[in-house]
């Protein structure tokens, strides 16, 4: 068996680029399922040189699919010529594996070479120890970077923005700038980013007056000037705006990219449209772990911490749970002289709970959006209500009929369908009030109003249920 550390540079091709996988359903073709083949018969050598050519993306997969083992022979694989981009894919919790099986100043080294905002997202998730042996092998202009990076808010615009941008006075025109960018671009220690959008317009005190699209660049004559062709109603971004307001304006204006600025309103980083996409896709995921109580993390922490991490919110579910079973337990009398209500009883909650989810899930995503505020709040609560409303009519007399024909007790037909009119209201009223107010208070709705919603609608479905019959039928 070939040991991983005696592959060296020489071993691996290097004009070969990296290039994204696409990986077969059955995983028999693709190179991913290739690699784990030539681990399987000790082919280091060959896995070594596969792996050289994979996109880091398919590499954290590839990290994040196998086990202890496999993982730890990979990483060894990766070594001598670490990519740090991998860390960029990687879940949080194996970045911290991944990290301690390298060296620091090769890992240094490597995260060097990321842009400005990459590296910050990477070594921000680190514990301190590994952000400190990271920082101190960083070459001092990265290092300074990154660590004002560190300094703003966590997910704030400063630590989304990148550093590297093409800013330049009002006074240039499209030739002199032209020329600077050829220039710039031929020299070593050019500091243009690989890709830009716009050109930022500065004025002497570096603060953005404008921005020009590169398209508009090349449609211009030389001898114009930037101040003639800018755009000045541009977005700028304070470096302490929250990421989701920043994606929000993405979103809403269709914008590529968007300066980033101090108080003063001068120049720091840019934020472009992928860094926006990423946001957008960890703000999702992010409220949808929240919601089930869980984190990104589980799948790969051990049992216990799992265990112990979810174990609170199973422990809040269990109190919701024992205020419906003290209703319930108000009407024991009732149940035995009727004990079809039993039967029935989990109906009306339900109806009650999958209704108000509904409405919830349109509060909350509203909310995310800046649809829903207090200007509209009445009206859209109020919408809610009635569709409640509608759908709990409907549904009554669906289910009264059923039950109408399966225990032959008009009665009874009748108590469910008031029961589930009563709890479609509530669960519309609800459903659309609960994240309103925990927004209201700072308190994110889409952690903590599932909880809230489903013990309203199993008290009220259960007391209404309850209550009718105990007046109707005792």
């Amino acid at each position: 068996m070939s040991d991983p550390a005696d592959l060296h540079e020489q071993d691996r091709p290097k004009s070969s680029p990296r290039r994204p996988v696409e990986i077969e359903a059955d995983g028999g073709e693709g190179e991913i399922a290739s690699i784990n083949r030539l681990l399987d018969i000790d082919e280091l050598a060959a896995a070594a040189n596969a792996l050289a050519d994979l996109h880091p993306s398919d590499i954290a997969d590839l990290l994040e699919q196998a086990d202890e083992e496999r993982r730890e022979l990979l990483i060894a694989l990766l070594r001598p010529q670490f990519d740090a981009e991998i860390l960029t894919y990687l879940s949080v919790d194996l970045r911290d594996e991944v990290v301690e099986r390298l060296e620091p100043k090769a890992l240094a080294a490597a995260v060097a070479e990321l842009d400005t905002d990459d590296a910050v997202d990477v070594i921000q998730d680190l514990d301190a120890d590994a952000q400190l042996s990271i920082l101190s092998n960083l070459p001092p202009e990265a290092r300074a970077l990154v660590e004002e990076g560190l300094t703003y808010p966590e997910y704030s615009a400063g630590r989304l923005m990148g550093r590297q941008f093409v800013s330049v006075p009002e006074f240039w025109t499209v030739g002199g700038l032209l020329d600077y960018l050829r220039a710039a671009a031929t020299t070593d220690d050019s500091e243009l980013p690989e890709e830009f959008y716009d050109i930022f317009v500065v004025d002497p005190m570096h603060r953005v007056v404008g921005s020009v699209p590169l398209s508009r660049v090349l449609r211009a004559k030389r001898g114009v000037k930037l101040a003639d062709i800018l755009h000045e109603d541009i977005h700028r971004i304070p470096v302490t705006m929250d990421q989701e307001e920043v994606a929000r304006l993405f979103r809403n204006y269709g914008l590529v990219s968007a300066p980033v600025v101090d108080k003063g309103g001068r120049l720091l980083g840019v934020i472009t449209v992928d860094d926006v996409v990423d946001v957008m896709e960890e703000e999702a995921e992010a409220d949808l772990l929240a919601m089930g109580g869980v984190g990104e993390d589980d799948l790969y922490r051990a049992v216990l911490s799992t265990a112990r991490s979810r174990f609170r919110w199973l422990a809040f579910n269990v109190v919701t749970a024992l205020i419906s079973a003290t209703v319930i337990n108000q009407f024991t009398d009732t149940i035995a002289h009727v004990v079809a209500l039993a039967a029935l009883m989990p109906i009306v909650a339900s109806m009650g709970g999958n209704a108000g989810t509904q409405a919830l899930t349109v509060a909350v995503r509203a909310l995310a959006t800046k649809e829903l505020t207090t200007s509209n709040a009445a009206r859209v609560i109020g919408k809610e209500v009635l569709v409640g409303l509608l759908n709990g009519m409907a549904l009554a007399s669906i289910v009264g009929g059923i039950t109408f024909f399966w225990f032959g007790h008009s009665l009874m037909g009748l108590i469910i369908a008031g029961a589930m009119i009563i709890n479609l209201i509530c669960a519309g009223l609800f459903g659309g009030l609960i994240p309103f107010l925990l927004d209201r208070m700072k308190i994110d709705p889409a952690v903590a109003s599932g909880v809230f919603l489903t013990m309203i609608t199993d008290v009220v479905g259960f007391l209404a249920f309850l209550g009718l019959a105990t007046l109707i039928l005792l």
